[in-house]
């Protein structure tokens, strides 16, 4: 489809959706949003507000009483926003995390869709992980969201690796969790614990990144230290979509692994934002052909 010359003019009843975090300044989200208005003819417009954890309940007040129709979530306010919401969708509530909020008579109603963009990622990159074992790097809102998601699609095993952080005893609940409700078996170990990270990677058929390690402005930042961990058959996902190819991309790569970042990631939970604000299917192929190719 010709996107390029679909007019938009804001008027006096545009509706505000967003995205809140620190940094967003390198967000696509507003091209990939406001484009999909564009071509459904709807009077919405998609902005960026940098947004951290300081200030992020005097913000999503103040949005409750402006009448902004939602926002997106981001670091580092994912887990923060999963307080602040009047209501969880059963998924956010069992993440413990918000990327999505849903502003509906002055209530906030948070959403979780990132594991569902994630996985929908790697089918479309033509991988197919379903009775398959994961080595997850992370322990935060975007990592817990894709081992939920991995667990109730049908992944064998996720070894998640974190540091001891705020978030660790939480992914140990989760991890006892998982294995305990779903089919998935789970479990979580120290990311300083460099022999078993080595092992769990050489048995593991893709190990994902779900950590801001590699992530601009810090690209030459990489959690795993020398190529030879890796193997050619291994496939090497990371939720970082700038840059698009970070350090762990790049030295999988040079170890012929198969590999796919968080573009497509990024595209999928967005549809499913776009979806719970407008009640429209994102016309998810002109965005990707837009933006994401």
């Amino acid at each position: 489809m010709n996107t390029q010359n679909i007019e938009y003019n804001i008027t006096g009843h545009t509706v505000l959706t967003g995205l809140l975090g620190s940094p967003v300044s390198h967000s696509v989200s507003p091209a990939m949003h406001n484009l999909a208005f564009r071509m459904l003819g709807l009077d919405y417009v998609y902005l960026c507000f940098d947004v951290g954890t300081d200030h992020l309940k005097e913000v999503t007040d103040a949005m409750k009483l402006m009448g902004v129709r939602g926002f997106n979530c981001t670091m580092p306010d994912k887990n923060l926003m999963c307080e602040l919401c009047d209501e969880l969708s059963p998924a956010a509530q069992l993440i413990g995390a918000v990327n999505t909020v849903l502003v509906e008579d002055g209530r906030l109603i948070g959403h979780n869709t990132d594991g569902i963009g994630y996985m929908q990622a790697v089918k479309d990159a033509g991988f197919d992980i379903i009775g398959k074992s994961m080595t997850l790097l992370g322990a935060g809102g975007a990592a817990t969201s894709i081992a939920v998601q991995a667990a109730l699609d049908g992944v064998k095993s996720i070894n998640i690796f974190s540091i001891r952080d705020q978030f660790f005893g939480r992914a140990e609940r989760l991890a006892e969790s998982l294995t305990a409700t779903t089919g998935c078996r789970v479990m979580l170990y120290d990311m300083a614990d460099q022999e078993a990270l080595k092992k769990s990677i050489a048995e593991s058929e893709i190990l994902t990144n779900a950590t801001s390690v590699g992530m601009a402005p810090n690209t030459d930042r990489c959690l795993i230290p020398e190529a030879s961990w890796l193997r050619k058959d291994l496939i090497v996902s990371d939720v970082i979509y700038n840059p698009r190819e970070t350090k762990l991309l790049s030295l999988a790569k040079s170890a012929g692994c198969r590999t796919c970042n968080g573009m497509y990631m990024l595209l999928y939970q967005g549809a499913a934002a776009f979806k719970i604000w407008t009640g429209r299917d994102m016309p998810t192929e002109a965005v990707k052909e837009k933006y994401f190719v």
